[in-house]
């Protein structure tokens, strides 16, 4: 794989392995909301075990395992993406400008969605 796989390319490669209950139907399945939890949640678990067995530091197999498991992450976004009928990179774009806006107005830190 190059890196200039898109983010919609990808969506629509990915999508050719979805297989889960309810996929495109509406009501919208909740599965890949579900699935994308499950594996933000085994990337803090090698994150976690990383801070306890090895100080802190990603080890080669650590960074090995890391990468399967944000690929893992990657792959449930894209479906959920699907299920609400967005594009990655509209998602990606929109999250850009919001950042460049909080910069602009120097509220980058501080908490709440809406600053």
């Amino acid at each position: 794989m190059t890196d200039d796989l898109g983010l919609n390319a990808y969506q629509r490669l990915a999508g050719r392995t979805a297989q889960y209950p309810g996929r495109g139907a509406k009501p919208m399945s909740a599965y890949p909301a579900l699935g994308l939890a499950g594996e933000a949640g085994e990337v803090c678990e090698q994150i976690k075990k990383a801070m306890r067995d090895d100080g802190g530091e990603i080890t080669p197999e650590r960074h090995k395992a890391l990468k399967k498991e944000l690929g893992d992450v990657l792959w449930y976004l894209a479906a959920l993406a699907f299920e609400l009928d967005l594009d990655l990179s509209d998602i990606a774009q929109a999250n850009l400008d919001k950042l460049a806006d909080r910069k602009a107005r120097g509220v980058l830190q501080g908490s709440g969605d809406e600053r």
